[in-house]
């Protein structure tokens, strides 16, 4: 894999493993499991983020354990009742030491923004901007991350093209909704987004749209930032 494929995407987490790790699918006869890991913010709410480990790093995952790993936040387009979403989860790449002064959660991403950027602002006027990146990964496929700037730094991307190239420093954050259907339900689900602390637009490579995978078109998803919990 090219250096630049795998630092483009870096996620550290520190975490509490919270259930036992669920099968998920097989890859060139590896088995991969989905595990949930409780990490804290800086203040009192915890997010609950979903992880993708590898069989030979599960004997690592045991529940009410304090883990860290080191990896990548991936997609997959999913098509479900005829309607395309985009499922998020950590990918695992290998298990850290623990160090109580290192910061629960970083990702660090650098891809290109593939949907134009929306801009608005709350009931008590704080500027918010949801931003979709594309970030390239290895045998050209590319994971499509939704994004979310406040105040500033939303101001500062919300014109942005599509195709310009950016950089992000942030958390990985979980967030539940409710989503109510036409018929009348109301379903709660959860959404997991990055939470951008820090911003950097290449101005000199605007509008590249080729250089993300064209497999994916974004205007298709019914929710970028939706998975089944």
């Amino acid at each position: 894999m090219k250096y630049e494929l795998m630092n483009n995407n870096k996620v550290y987490l520190k975490g509490t493993v919270l259930e036992d790790p669920i099968f998920s699918h097989e890859t060139f006869g590896e088995g991969f499991y989905e595990v949930k890991l409780s990490v804290p913010r800086l203040s009192e709410h915890v997010d609950v983020l979903p992880v993708t480990v590898s069989e030979k790093l599960l004997k690592n995952f045991i529940v009410g354990k304090q883990i860290g790993i080191k990896g990548q936040f991936r997609s997959f387009n999913k098509l479900t009742e005829e309607k395309s979403k985009l499922i998020l989860s950590v990918f695992a790449r290998e298990i850290i030491d623990v160090d109580d002064s290192m910061n629960p959660n970083i990702i660090e991403i650098t891809g290109f923004i593939c949907k134009e950027p929306v801009y608005r602002t709350t009931p008590f006027n704080r500027e918010i901007c949801d931003i979709l990146v594309a970030v390239n990964r290895a045998y050209n496929k590319s994971d499509y991350l939704p994004c979310i700037a406040w105040g500033r730094n939303a101001r500062f991307i919300k014109d942005a093209e599509i195709g310009s190239k950016i950089e992000i420093i942030g958390r990985i954050q979980s967030r539940e909704y409710q989503k109510r259907f036409p018929n009348g339900d109301i379903v709660t689900r959860t959404a997991y987004e990055i939470s951008v602390n820090r911003i950097n637009l290449k101005d000199e490579i605007k509008n590249n749209k080729n250089s993300f995978s064209s497999s994916f078109t974004p205007s298709s998803v019914d929710d970028v930032s939706e998975i089944p919990s």
